[in-house]
């Protein structure tokens, strides 16, 4: 899937959380409706196979619950991209990465091949429908996240590139997939986070850390050698750090419009003042292949701002989708209209057990949706957000806001201070309900606390739904108003 992801240490954020937030985005062409579900022990597969792969995968007898936002038409799979399991771990899956020729030809994806005359099918490897699925449910950890994930990726194989993230209260690991089998993982930082477009992107790496103590590294056992024998160390000076980005990526022309500039516009954004973005004398421009993986923000980073920078359309830069600018809609944007969900998790270190997690979830374009809290410890969603739809209807938070951006994006302008003010009002009141309840629920643990979580999560999706529907009210008058057809004079 394209796809946009930030990970943000626990010191960079505004109240000491871990977060990680993942636009999950649509192939050009195609739109994919999105849910929040939950899946119960009882519910999960002993034995897991894959819809497009075929592979099977025999799982663990004791899973943990877990939320997962799959695919509300699961005929290619479930695609769970994001959820939270009862340990307060989360996993994101997944970021889909480029590579090189030397990559592939070292160590080549596993494809699934169909059965032709007297040969039998070929079973492929995991994939991004899988992962959530075989993974999630069975750690305790962000590390333990990788070492699995790792063990299936060198078990089974892959059959495409892919950046993985694990969270934990403590830490952030992101995890990417080099050729068929083998795998590279780095904690970020604490006071640092990540942005990472589409492209493989860690651009530095201690193999020595990796096949030691792995205090920030871990890797594939392999790796080593499919470096080795495929000749892809191309440091002039082996005294430099290792990096990964110019020994596994990719640096074709379409990266250049399509994947570095989401990297640039979110640096620029959380730090403005460290580097020169803009203009001849920039030190950094949007289509640099040198930009950096993580670095340390000029403040520390709200929850507010990551649902803006991943809405992001290149608003006040000459590439604004929406601008007049020659160079407008030269770049890929990370607003898209194919965004079909965006997936944050916000682990909260200061609160008791029952509370530490947070999943938020906006769905459809997210240049004019909202996004919205939920408490995952809960056996069941509410309908609006968790009910399979896979024909519009207005009773669905998905397709309500699909509908929503394709009528005000024609009318961008027009329709874009109701857009903002229906934005500002659900962080408002979003925020406000969170407080309610976090004290609530501390003041007088209550004795049913899925209950009182799945009350919670249905006050805030009736609160959502009328705000939501109140907006595509005013703009559908508004779009109406400006339809090609219309006229001046009326009859009356």
């Amino acid at each position: 899937m394209p796809c946009t992801t930030i990970l943000i240490g626990k010191n960079a954020t505004y109240d000491g959380s871990t977060i990680v937030a993942r636009n999950e985005d649509s192939p050009s062409g195609e739109f994919c409706a999105k849910r929040l579900e939950v899946m119960k022990p009882e519910d999960q597969p002993k034995v897991y196979k894959s819809v497009l792969s075929h592979v099977e995968i025999p799982l663990p007898e004791t899973p943990f619950q877990y939320t997962y936002l799959p695919n509300s038409d699961t005929v290619e799979g479930i695609w769970g991209a994001y959820g939270v399991n009862e340990k307060n771990v989360s996993m994101t899956a997944t970021e889909t990465l480029t590579t090189n020729a030397r990559v592939a030809g070292g160590d080549p994806l596993v494809r699934y091949k169909k059965a032709e005359g007297n040969e039998p099918e070929t079973v492929g490897g995991i994939g991004e429908e899988d992962m959530v699925t075989i993974t999630l449910p069975y750690i305790s950890s962000a590390r333990e996240g990788v070492e699995r994930l790792g063990m299936l990726l060198e078990t089974y194989g892959t059959y495409e590139m892919n950046g993985i993230a694990f969270q934990d209260e403590n830490e952030i690991w992101w995890l990417e997939t080099i050729g068929g089998h083998n795998w590279i993982a780095k904690r970020v930082p604490d006071n640092e986070y990540v942005v990472m477009p589409n492209q493989l992107g860690t651009d530095s790496f201690d193999l020595e850390d990796a096949y030691g103590k792995k205090e920030n590294h871990m890797c594939s056992p392999g790796l080593k050698k499919l470096i080795q024998e495929n000749h892809l160390d191309v440091r002039m000076d082996s005294e430099e750090e290792f990096n990964p980005r110019t020994a596994f990526g990719s640096h074709e022309d379409a990266d250049h419009v399509y994947n570095t500039p989401r990297a640039w516009v979110m640096l620029r954004y959380f730090n403005p003042r460290t580097f020169a973005w803009d203009g001849p004398e920039a030190e950094f421009g949007p289509e640099d292949d040198d930009l950096p993986w993580s670095l340390v923000p000029e403040k520390k980073i709200t929850l507010e701002e990551v649902k803006w920078i991943l809405s992001n359309y290149y608003q006040g830069t000459p590439y604004d989708v929406y601008g007049k600018d020659a160079k407008a809609g030269k770049y890929r944007p990370i607003g898209i209209s194919r965004n079909n969900a965006l997936g944050l998790v916000q682990i909260r270190p200061y609160m008791p057990e029952d509370l530490k997690a947070l999943q938020w979830v906006a769905l459809g374009s997210n240049v004019f949706n909202a996004m919205i809290p939920v408490y995952p410890g809960v056996d069941k969603m509410p309908e609006y957000l968790s009910k399979a739809y896979v024909k519009p209807t207005t009773e669905n938070f998905y397709w309500v806001n699909r509908i929503i951006g394709a009528l005000a994006d024609a009318h961008f302008y027009e329709n874009q201070s109701n857009i903002e003010r229906y934005q500002l009002s659900a962080d408002r009141k979003v925020y406000e309900m969170i407080r309610k309840f976090d004290q609530e629920f501390q003041e007088k643990e209550p004795e049913d606390k899925k209950a009182f979580f799945e009350a919670a999560n249905q006050e805030i999706s009736d609160f959502i739904q009328e705000k939501t529907t109140e907006l595509l009210d005013k703009v559908l008058f508004t779009s109406s108003c400006l339809m090609k057809n219309g006229f001046s004079r009326s009859d009356a």
